[in-house]
């Protein structure tokens, strides 16, 4: 008996077996099923359930416009489901699937291990994807399919040794009005460290001098820088995502940023790892200078998964920090200490030291000898 296939199937579904789940990373396992229903009764030879994971860029460059493609491949996986379990063969070697139930076939694979997958993404001229997909076969008709993408996100943790090191940089530029000299402009700038999550707040420390005849504004922001390669061509994408200002600065100035800070918008993470697509980050410091280019400085960032922990990190990023302020010799210098002050003649400890110490401690001053009446006794009152 040969049954038509058209319009015969009332569901054909592919669901992962927890659709709420927002990622999957390297080593987890993928698994879920394929619903079958039937309208009527009908044949089919055969299920098959696939899962693929590629990079791929499109973009057109040059004068003529020409398009240039280039994908890389992470993920494959095949495997022929099992439909004998549940459904009865025919003499001609396919399964009958009979209206009135609703079918059900499980699968499931696991994932590459950590460091071989590359974080899925979606950009103007390229992307990273994966899916699974279902190809439901049946006897002298065109194969049936659909799929379900899933997302992968490998892990970043911006507590590593080289995203814990802080990041300095200084540039300079003289600034000319129709060829003749009009001083120059600088700009010395540091952060404590490159790795940073969303959310969180970078400080600044920068030094921003002005020698020329201009007012100058100096202003930070986060960048993104989106690249595409394909076929040995690349194309790159920048955009600003957020920024800071500061104080204008007239000629013969300089303005000190000290821990300015500027928030982490909500970003995705750093796309390392993929040959033909790269995104990423950096803090970028610059001066307007008026009816001249401004001068940029650009330290670089990583947008990670996991947070800055802050433990053990506390105290390297405290001393690299005082060591690059103590290099700036317009930097003031600290306080005297409470101990260097001294007052001549008898002394009286008014703040004494945090450590409990009775011995010089604090701030001194002198005790005047005075000899007051006593007061009245209570009966003469």
């Amino acid at each position: 008996m040969v049954l038509s296939s058209g319009k015969k199937l009332r569901l054909f579904q592919l669901q992962l077996s927890d659709p709420g789940r927002s990622f999957y990373r390297g080593g987890d396992k993928v698994s879920g099923f394929v619903r079958l229903e039937a309208a009527q009764c009908c044949r089919v030879t055969g299920l098959t359930v696939s899962a693929a994971g590629c990079a791929h860029v499109d973009h057109r460059r040059g004068r003529n416009r020409k398009t240039r493609r280039q994908e890389v491949e992470y993920l494959k996986y095949e495997e022929e489901l099992r439909l004998e379990e549940q459904l009865s063969r025919d003499a001609d070697g396919s399964f009958l699937v009979l209206p009135g139930q609703i079918y059900s076939f499980q699968f499931g694979f696991e994932l590459p291990g950590s460091g071989r997958l590359v974080s899925s993404y979606q950009g103007k001229f390229g992307y990273v994807r994966y899916y699974t997909r279902a190809v439901l076969d049946w006897p002298s008709q065109h194969a049936l399919q659909c799929e379900r993408e899933f997302e992968v996100e490998e892990p970043l943790d911006v507590n590593q040794p080289d995203l814990l090191a802080p990041a300095t940089a200084s540039k300079q530029k003289q600034v000319t009005c129709m060829f003749i000299p009009d001083g120059a402009v600088s700009i010395s700038a540091k952060i404590d460290r490159k790795g940073f999550c969303e959310g969180e707040e970078i400080q600044i420390h920068a030094k921003f001098e002005n020698t020329c005849s201009r007012i100058v504004v100096p202003k930070a922001a986060i960048v993104a820088k989106h690249t595409y390669l394909a076929d040995g061509h690349s194309k790159v994408l920048c955009h600003k995502l957020s920024a800071v200002r500061g104080n204008h600065i007239i000629s013969g100035m300089c303005d000190m940023w000290q821990g300015k800070t500027i928030r982490v918008p909500k970003l995705r993470p750093s796309l390392l790892g993929c040959d033909i697509i790269k995104v990423d980050y950096a803090l970028m410091i610059y001066l307007h200078i008026p009816g001249s280019e401004k001068l940029v400085l650009e330290l670089p960032l990583v947008i990670g998964t996991i947070p800055f922990s802050g433990v053990g990190s506390r105290t390297s990023s405290m001393s690299s920090q005082a060591g690059s302020l103590s290099s700036w010799s317009s930097f003031p210098s600290g306080p005297p200490s409470y101990r260097d002050l001294r007052v001549g003649g008898q002394c009286t400890p008014l703040l004494q030291d945090y450590d409990g110490y009775e011995e010089d401690g604090g701030l001194f001053m002198r005790a005047p000898e005075l000899n007051y009446p006593p007061p009245p006794a209570y009966s003469e009152v």
